[in-house]
């Protein structure tokens, strides 16, 4: 198989995912070492393919997804469930941040899509291997969340809402707190 046709495939696999893939699953797939498949990842992106490398595997970041920032308060009892809340209705919570009075912003990678990306997040969390943001600034904090159209992420704002979720904005955040980016 040809660099190229192997990289296509490779894209064609990103888009069928609904979880990040690893780079050893796409070495053994297409027989070659985790260095091509590096190279070839590179190659994509240069090739304009927006590929995030995750600690979990690569995901390609869909340009026509919908991007908000949600600020979010609740117990880490919660966790669970808000975090379910997101995945449940299609959408990829890309980072957790606070906004640190002190600090300024604390960002997070989280790129959690799934039930199983939530169950192993908070099982992480659980066995003392971190601790939560929110836990600075009293439960206050912000995701980014990805979803495939603004109806899904009225949906998100409305159950948000409903389970008493959706935080309210404050003076002393800045602008630049809400910024979107890909």
């Amino acid at each position: 198989m040809s660099a190229l046709n192997r990289q296509n495939s490779i894209i064609e696999m990103l888009k069928a995912a609904d979880s990040p893939v690893s780079g050893s699953t796409l070495s053994e797939k297409f027989n070659v070492s985790r260095q091509i498949i590096v190279k070839d990842i590179n190659a994509l992106k240069e090739r304009g393919f927006l590929i995030i490398s995750t600690a979990k595997g690569y995901v390609l970041d869909h340009s026509d997804d919908v991007i908000r920032i949600f600020k979010v308060h609740h117990t880490i009892d919660d966790t669970e469930k808000e975090l379910n809340l997101f995945v449940d209705m299609g959408a990829e919570v890309r980072d957790v941040f606070i906004y640190h009075k002190v600090y300024g912003e604390i960002h997070a990678k989280l790129n959690i899509r799934s039930r199983k990306d939530v169950k192993d997040f908070c099982s992480d969390i659980a066995n003392g291997r971190s601790s939560l943001l929110m836990n600075t600034t009293s439960g206050f904090h912000y995701h980014t969340v990805v979803a495939r159209d603004e109806e899904t992420m009225t949906l998100i704002e409305r159950s948000l809402k409903e389970n008493g979720f959706l935080a309210e904005l404050t003076d002393y955040e800045p602008e630049g707190v809400y910024r979107i980016s890909k």
